[in-house]
């Protein structure tokens, strides 16, 4: 299997103050564009960690080749 990269990022904001996410847009070499699907996690920090640990568990899930 080829070498992966796996996108992400993250970024701390005010609950109260997100009015929308948008899916993320990459480049790709060949010159097609591929999107990168946003996700908001909400509550406290032991909260969000969790959820948090448990996304990542799940997206692997669907990759269960790798």
């Amino acid at each position: 299997m080829a070498d992966l990269v796996l996108v992400y990022g993250m970024r701390l904001l005010p609950a109260d103050e997100v009015a929308a996410v948008k899916a993320a847009p990459v480049a790709l070499k060949n010159g097609n564009e591929a999107q990168v699907t946003m996700h908001i996690l909400e509550g406290s920090r032991e909260q969000i960690e969790s959820q948090l640990r448990h996304s990542i568990e799940a997206f692997f899930d669907f990759y269960p080749e790798i």
